[in-house]
């Protein structure tokens, strides 16, 4: 059963809250705004709850082939999909397993939080047709599931000024071989890398 999500309330120190919102529903809603007090790299982030504010979109972090210059790339180009704005590109604040698996060399971002690398991606704003294309062309949630994830932003606009904070959407994975975690891991994915693992596309497998 899903939570609802109540009217806005008031705390004592003015900041506005909503009593039944699940973090999905949050990431969904809406996003903090002057909330995240960046510190300089490496020396973390302190909270400042200031203000809340309410975005028209989700977002969500892409990492393997839905990148820009990647084979999948032109699915978040095609407006029958939906909608997808990039915003910035930026690092996972943990490390994470990010490896070319199965005879396809699928990308994938094993949910498996302090192993691996800081993954290399970039964040889209979405609307909720291209968030539900997503989820299906994700196999969400026998391939995929679509979880939160924080990212620190290495280039990004106003919204997303260079070493702020952000919460976003990804697309990882617990449903994994058990010899996955101890492959080769990757900071940043590219199927033309010198890893001879080209990705297959669907169009191409029997």
């Amino acid at each position: 059963m899903e939570d609802v999500l109540e009217e806005p309330q008031e705390t004592e120190n003015g900041v506005l809250t909503h009593a039944l919102l699940t973090d999905l529903q949050l990431l969904a809603a809406c996003r903090i705004s002057d909330g995240f007090q960046s510190k300089s790299r490496g020396s973390g982030v302190s909270w400042s709850p200031r203000q809340v504010s309410l975005p028209l979109m989700p977002r969500v972090f892409v990492y393997g082939t839905l990148k820009r210059g990647q084979p999948n790339h032109y699915r978040m180009l095609d407006a029958t999909n939906g909608k997808a704005e990039f915003l910035a590109t930026a690092l996972t604040t943990q490390r994470y397993p990010l490896v070319i698996a199965t005879e396809y060399n699928i990308p994938f971002l094993l949910n498996l939080p302090g192993q691996g690398q800081r993954v290399r991606g970039e964040i889209y704003e979405v609307d909720e047709r291209m968030l539900a294309f997503l989820d299906a062309f994700e196999s969400v949630p026998s391939m995929y599931q679509r979880t939160v994830v924080d990212l620190e932003v290495e280039d990004g606009g106003a919204e997303l000024p260079p070493g702020s904070i952000t919460q976003v959407f990804v697309y990882s994975t617990t449903s994994y071989q058990p010899d996955w975690p101890s492959g080769r891991s990757f900071q940043s994915y590219d199927t033309h890398s010198d890893h001879g693992l080209p990705y297959v596309y669907r169009e191409a497998r029997d």
